[in-house]
């Protein structure tokens, strides 16, 4: 009886609830609806003044054994993490031993250190959820770690370790030659990557130190000694700059960086940092990669470059966003307008210390590649000999300046960059100075940049692609221009 009653009861409620439901619903129904303001136009739209940017407060100091630190508070999370720089890079490994900075930055984290072996930093570090890596490019080296703000002297104790007490163990070597042999193997798999690899080696030349590659042969020659004698030539304190940004106290942090670092004696030789000369090495012609399975080319059109440090780097920058984007004229004319290309874009891509290039192309039908080619050639002298539209010198400064407050989301950002400008011995306010000198560009200065450093003579074009199916053939460029095959077998190791 008692159960029937509960299910009568249970019965009224969901009824009553359903009602009322329904009494809302019919009432909402009754209300007038309310008329919105038809959108504004995009023209239309308002936006207030950007906000000046600062520097966000930081310490800056140097240890007497030379280490230079940056210092940065942010207190938002409990985290803090890392970055150590050092002057090296694969630059300047022996040509017959390409690929050994590399495999130094990779094993000096996965060998272990004198103290702990690998398993058990790699053991510590998971129970953490800390990180503590090693890599060297082709011009820096870099260690970061990065940790709970509870766990940062333990964390740090490890990374400081890495640094300075790596034993390179052989059969972690041996593990990263042969990931590095997979990587050899795999290199011709992707267009994207040959046209890249194979452009820079037209650019800076096929032995220098910018377009180098790592072969089988090159891994063979590399050793345990050698890893440890690289390590020993660049990784010592006057050589290094550190930066450590999150939730820390600065006073304390100090002590942890002398403790830890204080102690590390300077070395005793004098590295020389001669930095590899750099001239373009072919001039004018069109090279050509065989790859019969593709249905569309892969091209890149350009020549060698300049620095960020150039005058004109600003006016230039202008230059690239007049050129590319959405609204810009490659986009535009040459895929939109034409239909020529899956993507397609041109850049002055500058270097921090050495010079970089200026190149143009995409993606486009094997059947449209000559077109798409000389539409690319089009557009670059017309930039070069018209000036460019008010408008389009607005949008290309607006979209920059626009976009400039991004490089300052996060205190780590702006700690890297302070960390770089040092590093490549740059004013420490170079990003600012940029900013100053975009709202100043016009439009005669972008003319000016863009005749004086596009050099149509100097072009060289590179495509990969199926050369039965590119109809016009390549050699109706015209200019005179030679067509020459690249072999890109992967060598066997002797």
């Amino acid at each position: 009886m008692l159960s029937q009653q509960k299910k009568i009861t249970s019965s009224k409620l969901f009824l009553i609830a359903f009602l009322a439901v329904v009494m809302l619903l019919s009432i909402l129904g009754r209300v007038p609806a309310i008329a919105l303001p038809s959108p504004k136009h995009y023209t239309e739209l308002k936006f207030p003044k950007l906000p000046k940017l600062e520097l966000p407060d930081y310490t800056r100091f140097e240890l007497k054994n030379g280490i230079i630190v940056y210092l940065m508070e942010d207190h938002e999370l409990p985290l803090i993490g890392g970055r150590a720089l050092f002057q090296t890079g694969g630059r300047f490994e022996p040509e017959n031993q390409v690929g050994l900075a590399s495999l130094t930055g990779t094993v000096m984290r996965t060998g272990g250190t004198s103290q702990h072996p690998p398993e058990e930093i790699n053991q510590f570090l998971e129970q953490k959820a800390a990180a503590v890596e090693t890599s060297i490019g082709n011009t820096v080296g870099s260690a970061g770690f990065n940790c709970l703000t509870e766990d940062l002297t333990e964390v740090f104790n490890l990374f400081a370790e890495v640094i300075r007490e790596p034993v390179f163990v052989e059969e972690k070597l041996e593990l990263a030659k042969q990931q590095w042999r997979g990587s050899i193997a795999r290199r011709n798999d992707d267009p994207d990557s040959i046209v890249s690899r194979e452009f820079q080696k037209l650019i800076y030349g096929k032995t220098s130190p910018y377009a180098r590659t790592v072969e089988y042969e090159t891994l063979n020659n590399i050793s345990q000694e050698d890893l440890i004698d690289f390590h020993a030539k660049y990784f010592h304190p006057e050589n290094m700059i550190l930066g450590i940004v999150g939730d820390f106290k600065t006073k304390k942090m100090r002590s942890l960086i002398q403790e830890k670092l204080g102690d590390w004696e300077p070395t005793s030789e004098k590295v020389e940092y001669s930095l590899p000369d750099v001239t373009q090495a072919e001039v004018g012609n069109v090279f050509f990669v065989e790859q019969p399975q593709l249905t569309q080319s892969y091209v890149q059109v350009g020549h060698l470059g300049g620095e960020l440090d150039n005058p004109d780097y600003v006016a230039l920058s202008v230059m690239n966003n007049v050129l590319n984007g959405l609204g810009g004229r490659l986009f535009n004319n040459i895929r939109s307008r034409q239909g020529l290309a899956y993507s397609v874009s041109a850049y002055w891509s500058p270097n921090y210390d050495y010079p970089g290039v200026f190149v143009a192309g995409g993606q486009t039908r094997s059947d449209a590649t000559v077109p798409f080619i000389k539409s690319i050639q089009e557009e670059i002298e017309r930039i070069r000999t018209e000036p460019i539209t008010e408008e389009e010198l607005k949008n290309a400064k607006d979209s920059t300046i626009n976009s400039f407050i991004f490089n300052f989301q996060e205190p780590a950002q702006t700690l890297s960059r302070l960390m770089r400008y040092e590093y490549y011995g740059y004013p420490k306010d170079f990003i600012f100075r940029y900013r100053q000198k975009l709202e100043k560009v016009r439009v005669a200065d972008v003319q000016r940049v863009a005749e004086k450093y596009l050099q149509p003579e100097k072009i060289v074009t590179l495509v990969v692609g199926n050369q039965e199916a590119i109809e016009p053939p390549l050699s109706s460029l015209g200019n005179g221009s030679k067509i020459t095959s690249i072999d890109i077998t992967i060598p066997e190791p002797s």
